[in-house]
């Protein structure tokens, strides 16, 4: 295992030498109506859900990134398989993650398909379903989340009993929570000859990070790849390595608990899915259904009963895995409740590249993120993404997409003018707004807070970035009109309220996290 590098500064050094010696879709699924999968009827399998918090596709080092070093996401993709085309149902921790926990489309979900909502306690998780068939349950971390699931009627996190009991010492900024150590007391707790479902919810690389920390550490910032619609910058690029630094540290965490699934006999007979809940905390890309808002890693290994050293370039959604956890335990659910598709078809199969030809598209969507509208209101969207284009319908492009721009203080004072962004992580500190009148930087700002057009379409082999809008292009307009068809038939069908009449719904569910107060709209 590749250690971290140690920090030259003194403050950081011991820190630093201690993480070293620490760290040393619409089918039916084929799980459903009661078809228990013939792989489960021996001992059941127990699972592991690895997730990160906003980390984008393709940063870990199994795809090639050169800046990264996660030897544990490389270890189970290399012992398993690696997807190249996953992604989020939405670019928004609660909403993604309350489709994971359901394997249903976030405009299915009510209140949890917004962010820092609630999470109804009619809608069945994965967990309690493994639970009520006498899997111990757990999770460490951030489960689902931020939102009440008090106020819904709740006891605990959708995700299961928290085990957050052990911490460690860490750089300012970054969690305390030994979640190795967590697991391994989860571990200890379980019950002789129960299987266990547990989620393993790192806080990183969510912002904010220790400035300058992937610098001071040794990371080589000449490694760095900055996406397009990022300026290529010294600034940028430190920033994007203590981003990528936090990505080692949970990798870290997760080397540990692969270890002791080692020592305890249960690694191979351990389903395990490593993956983040939705893009990079940068401008367009968390927040935003483009590329790096919902384009995400993903690696799954399974001992013996998948086929390792494979990778797959199938669009699969984080809501198919629901269903796959769901038929490899042998439980039955109803295809029509559950919208994700089991991948179990894809796991067992010895293919590579695209394997499951019926998979050529996948949806993603959002409505509020953070407070950052005037009356709470949202930026809905949503988008159909296939295996070559992106395409996207803004359902308020009157709207702001970044967020109004201004908003009252705690006095009752107007602020000034493009200082209310809030839905782009901490971007009043970042280098795209503080040099945002330069006329190299200019462009950069003006992508990431302008309003929209009610379409967009993008080539995403020819423009990952999604910087060419090919929506009013005449010599696109076929596949945009069969994109657009496509989508909105898929909404439809799935009883997606943006398509009827009771589409602001979404703006009335209550938020519980702190409100801004902003401009009404002229």
């Amino acid at each position: 295992m590749i250690p971290v590098s140690l920090n030259p500064l003194a403050k950081l050094a011991g820190l630093l030498t201690l993480s070293v010696i620490l760290f040393s879709g619409t089918q039916s699924a084929p799980g459903s109506a009661g078809n228990a999968n013939p792989l489960t009827e021996e001992r059941k399998p127990n699972i592991l859900f690895v997730i990160s918090d906003d980390q984008s596709y393709p940063h870990a080092s199994a795809y090639g990134y050169k800046a990264v070093s996660t030897p544990a996401f490389d270890r189970i993709a290399r012992e398993g398989v690696l997807f190249t085309n996953a992604f989020s149902a939405s670019p928004g921790c609660s909403p993604s993650r309350a489709a994971i926990l359901t394997g249903k489309n976030c405009w299915q979900l009510e209140h949890a398909g917004t962010h820092a909502s609630s999470f109804s306690a009619s809608l069945k998780t994965y967990p309690d379903r493994l639970e009520e068939v006498g899997y111990f349950i757990g999770f460490t971390g951030k489960g689902w989340g931020p939102g009440d699931f008090k106020v819904s009627g709740r006891s605990r996190n959708p995700a299961g009993p928290a085990f957050n009991g052990q911490t460690m010492e860490a750089p300012k900024g970054i969690s305390t929570n030994d979640y190795a150590a967590n697991f391994n007391k989860f571990l200890a707790d379980k019950p002789a000859g129960k299987p266990f479902c547990f989620w393993f919810g790192a806080q990183e690389p969510h912002r904010r990070y220790p400035t300058g920390i992937g610098k001071q550490s040794g990371m080589d910032m000449t490694k760095v790849q900055v996406p397009g619609f990022l300026p290529d910058h010294p600034a940028i690029k430190s920033d994007l390595l203590d981003y990528l630094y936090e990505i080692q540290w949970y990798d870290r965490h997760l080397g540990r608990i692969i270890k002791m699934l080692e020592e305890a006999g249960e690694l191979d007979n351990t389903l395990i899915v490593v993956t983040s809940d939705n893009g990079m905390p940068f401008p367009r890309a968390k927040a935003n259904v483009y590329e790096y808002g919902i384009h995400l890693p993903l690696a799954i290994r399974w001992g013996n009963r998948v086929k390792g050293n494979r990778t797959v370039a199938d669009p699969v959604s984080l809501m198919d895995l629901a269903p796959t956890f769901l038929e490899a335990a042998g439980v039955p659910f109803d295809a029509g409740d559950i919208r994700g598709r089991s991948l179990l078809n894809i796991l067992t199969s010895s293919g590579q590249g695209i394997v499951d030809k019926s998979r050529d598209a996948v949806y993603a969507s959002r409505e509020r993120h953070s407070s950052s509208r005037w009356n709470n209101l949202g930026y809905p969207q949503r988008c159909i993404r296939t295996r070559t284009h992106l395409y996207i319908w803004n359902v308020k492009p009157d709207r702001w997409p970044a967020g109004d721009p201004q908003v009252y203080d705690e006095q009752g004072k107007l602020g000034k003018m493009d200082h209310a962004y809030f839905d782009i992580d901490d971007f009043n500190e970042s280098y795209i707004f503080l040099q945002r009148q330069k006329p190299e930087v200019a462009p950069y700002f003006h992508w990431a807070v302008d309003k929209r057009p009610e379409e967009e379409l993008y080539d995403i082999v020819k423009d990952p970035a999604c910087l060419t809008n090919l929506a009013g292009k005449p010599t696109h307009q076929k596949i945009r009109q069969a994109l657009s068809t496509r989508l909105k038939s898929y909404l439809t069908e799935t009883n997606d309220p943006r398509m009827g009449s009771n589409g602001e719904i979404f703006e009335t569910y209550k938020r519980y996290s702190p409100l801004r107060t902003f401009p009404s709209p002229q």
